[in-house]
C-alpha cells in the first residue's frame, strides 16, 4: 500500500512521539546529562522507513526531549546528534553497517565536542560512556522491535 504524504507525516508525529515517551519515561541521570531509549525509537525507525525519516524523528525527539526535561542548552545539539544519528543509521544495503558506525560516531562525537566548553574535558570524556550505552542499547531495541513489527505485520 502506497502511503501518501498526509499518512507519513501523521505516521512519523506518532514515531517522533513515541520516541520522546521512550526518552522520558526511563531517565538515567548522569554527570552530564542522563541516558534515555530515545535511540530506540530512532533506529526503529530507521530500520523500517529509512534514513530521510529517521532523521525527522531523531533530530525532533531528541529537541523536545531537552526541552521538556529542562535542558534548553541542549536543545539544537540534541536536534542536530539525533538527526544525524537517525540519517545515518538509515541507510540501506552495502552502506547499512558503515551508516550504523557513523550513526553511533555521530552522536557520541557531537555531545563530546559540544560538552567541552560547558563541563570541561574530564566531564565530556566521562559522558562518552553513557552515550556509547545509550547508543548500542538503542540500536539493539529499535532492531528488536523493528524484527517483531516485522513479524506481526510481515
Amino acid at each position: 500500500m502506497k502511503r501518501n504524504n498526509l499518512q507519513t507525516i501523521t505516521l512519523l508525529a506518532i514515531l517522533a512521539a513515541l520516541s520522546v515517551v521512550f526518552g522520558l519515561f526511563v531517565k538515567i541521570p548522569t554527570p552530564t546529562g542522563f541516558l534515555t531509549l530515545l535511540d530506540a525509537g530512532i533506529y526503529f525507525t530507521a530500520f523500517y522507513l529509512g534514513a530521510k525519516e529517521a532523521a525527522f524523528v531523531g533530530a525532533l525527539a531528541g529537541f523536545l526531549i531537552d526541552l521538556i526535561s529542562g535542558y534548553p542548552n541542549w536543545m539544537f545539539i540534541s536536534l542536530v546528534a539525533h538527526g544525524s544519528q537517525g540519517y545515518f543509521a538509515g541507510w540501506t544495503g552495502k552502506k547499512q553497517i558503515l551508516g550504523l558506525l557513523l550513526a553511533s560516531l555521530a552522536m557520541i562525537g557531537i555531545y563530546l565536542i559540544c560538552s567541552i566548553p560547558m563541563y570541561g574535558l574530564g566531564a565530556s570524556i566521562a559522558g562518552v560512556w553513557g552515550n556509547v550505552l545509550q547508543n548500542f542499547f538503542g540500536m539493539v531495541v529499535g532492531y528488536t522491535l523493528n524484527l517483531a513489527y516485522k513479524r506481526v505485520n510481515p
